[in-house]
């Protein structure tokens, strides 16, 4: 047991510092953004389409969910707020969180621990490159601008999908459906969502660049370390969400 929590422990510990040693560089100034859009750009790339499908899949199937418990209660009108409110504040910051782990998450992982079973990171460290400047933070950059941007997508999309059951599948004029949705969000509810986003992002590129930069045993090692970093991404983002939810219900009390 005790050995264990030392292993525990100590990963953390090394966890820590692997992070402060990036934010070091952000700090400095050495930054290459060049590399922060290439990485923007293929992380963006990667998860996209799947999460544009699964946020529209996620509104519909509130729409349709929405449509049979609103009627037991006369209440059809409200799934507009429903579907919205849903969306922005739980279900589209941390299904597309959980996606882009599995999806961009899993590459990151993968692709540095290639790089370090290949001694390619030994490589780059003998060519006096700093491999946390040149690999890491423009990765966890990436991470921190492609997530909020996605969820945003996400939102939009899930939304239509509501629209689209709504009105399609209830009878409910469409200008209803959208003035109920704009009214419904407030700033509180668009925001507190949001807020969760940049904090996923920190925790998926973190864990994801550690996993994959201190990888070691060949292919097999490649394997454990992606399945591990996507592993601890799922657990982290729903306990983390749990936290950041009632925090925010009760400092914002909404």
């Amino acid at each position: 047991m005790n050995r264990v929590l030392d292993d525990v422990f100590g990963t953390i510990g090394r966890w820590v510092l692997f992070l402060g040693e990036a934010v070091g560089c952000v700090i400095r100034g050495h930054i290459r953004w060049g590399e922060v859009f290439r990485q923007v750009y293929e992380l963006g790339l990667q998860s996209l389409l799947i999460v544009i499908a699964a946020a529209f899949a996620s509104g519909a199937v509130l729409a349709l969910q929405g449509q049979v418990m609103m009627e037991r209660f006369g209440a059809r009108e409200f799934i507009a707020q429903l579907v919205s409110l849903s969306l922005v504040r739980e279900l589209g910051p941390i299904f597309t969180a959980l996606v882009f782990s599995g999806k961009a998450g899993a590459g990151i992982a993968a692709e540095l621990a290639t790089m370090g079973v290949n001694n390619q990171l030994l490589a780059v460290r003998a060519l006096g490159v700093d491999p946390v400047e040149f690999l890491i933070v423009p990765r966890m950059l990436a991470c921190l601008m492609v997530l909020p941007a996605l969820v945003v997508i996400a939102e939009i999309v899930g939304i239509f999908g509501g629209y689209v059951i709504a009105v399609t599948q209830t009878g409910i004029p469409g200008v209803y459906y959208l003035n109920q949705t704009f009214h419904s969000i407030g700033f509180v509810d668009f925001f507190g969502g949001f807020f969760k986003t940049f904090v996923f992002a920190f925790l998926i590129g973190g864990v994801c660049c550690f996993q994959g930069f201190f990888a070691s045993g060949g292919a097999l090692g490649v394997g454990h370390a992606t399945t591990r970093a996507v592993a601890l991404c799922y657990i982290g983002v729903i306990v983390i969400n749990t936290i950041l939810t009632k925090m925010i219900l009760v400092f914002w009390g909404v």
